[in-house]
């Protein structure tokens, strides 16, 4: 899994991220309030990079909103995201328990990458 960032960019909403992983140009934008909730869980950039690009599973949240689950011993992160444009926009991300979240890894309602 190789995830390389193009460039990262400021924007009114939050950051624009253009990645790259394995040869293909990837945009997405985290909301501001993701950046915070991000520092507050002591995430990296690329462990939201990891489960937003290569989930276990992803299911349907709220408002049709899409949740991105990858698991990390005994936490997953948990990326809540949504398009708009067609470029996916993370709203939020936490690191609770995988006990009370992860489903089994057998469903993908979205994939970002085909």
């Amino acid at each position: 899994m190789r995830i390389a960032a193009n460039s990262i960019r400021d924007h009114p909403k939050g950051r624009i991220y253009d990645v790259k992983v394995d040869g293909k140009s990837i945009v997405l934008r985290l909301s501001f309030h993701a950046l915070q909730r991000m520092a507050l869980w002591q995430l990296t950039e690329r462990r939201i990079l990891e489960a937003l690009l290569f989930p276990e599973e992803v299911l349907r949240g709220h408002g049709d909103r899409l949740i991105a689950h990858r698991r990390y011993g005994s936490h997953l992160v948990r990326v809540v995201y949504e398009y708009e444009s067609h470029i996916p926009v993370v709203i939020t991300v936490y690191f609770p328990s995988a006990a009370r979240y992860f489903q089994g890894g057998q469903r993908h309602e979205d994939r970002i990458l085909a």
